[in-house]
């Protein structure tokens, strides 16, 4: 590890909270503070200020809640969404609907967390989504995916996007993906082994840029890639997403 990698492992990760009940705010800003790691440098009570704050201090993760007043936690993030860099956000929600979870990760949010959930868990989403990834807990998964593809096919006024350089196998890969299937259904489904299952979806994550495959379905669905008919896997295993 060169000192330049060092001094930015010794930075602690800027935040700001935004939330419009004063007494979350100052719980979560209780619970931050026991991580030396963390640094809470701005508070919002709405979405207004959220995008002031974001704008003037430049934080490395932005904690948002999904109901704000006047500005929507939505329309938050469809207003930071034009900024560079943009800023990291973990959606904090006490309920949410899949559909709003598929348009928040599709205007940028790069988690969503419970607002209920252990503290273990909310830390682990702040390194999660701080490593680059994307975090979606179990509680709020529901059918995502299911909603991902219901848009990937109602009809709109664009052109079908490109298949990025992906074969013909990759693109059944990318369906299987969208659909929610676990590597050992998509084996089942092609004859082919787990191991070679995942040989292809390395190539296709190299090919398209992601690193997991919430990521590549959301990348499939954004982009409209033409990746057939949902499939059919006739397996007993029971239908798992594995995104995490």
């Amino acid at each position: 590890m060169n000192s330049q990698t060092t001094e930015q492992a010794k930075c602690p990760i800027k935040v700001v909270i935004a939330d419009d009940h004063p007494l979350f705010r100052e719980a979560l800003r209780q619970l931050l503070e026991t991580d030396p790691t963390l640094q809470l440098i701005g508070e919002a009570s709405d979405g207004h200020e959220a995008i002031k704050l974001v704008r003037e201090l430049r934080p490395d993760l932005l904690l948002l809640d999904f109901a704000m007043p006047l500005v929507p936690g939505l329309d938050t993030l469809r207003e930071l969404s034009t900024m560079t860099p943009a800023v990291r956000t973990l959606l904090l929600t006490a309920s949410v609907d899949d559909a709003d979870v598929v348009e928040a990760l599709q205007l940028g949010a790069r988690g969503v967390v419970m607002k209920h959930t252990a503290s273990e868990l909310l830390f682990k989403g702040i390194r999660t989504v701080m490593a680059g990834e994307y975090w979606v807990g179990r509680e709020c998964m529901g059918n995502v995916i299911d909603k991902m593809r219901a848009r990937a096919s109602a009809p709109e006024p664009v052109q079908r996007g490109s298949t990025f350089g992906l074969t013909a196998r990759e693109l059944q890969m990318v369906s299987t993906v969208v659909a929610g299937y676990p590597n050992n259904d998509i084996a089942a489904k092609f004859s082919i082994s787990v191991k070679t299952v995942k040989h292809h979806l390395t190539n296709i994550f190299d090919k398209l840029g992601v690193s997991n495959r919430l990521e590549l379905a959301l990348f499939a669905v954004h982009h409209h890639i033409d990746s057939g008919p949902a499939p059919t896997v006739d397996c007993d295993s029971s239908r798992q997403v594995r995104l995490l």
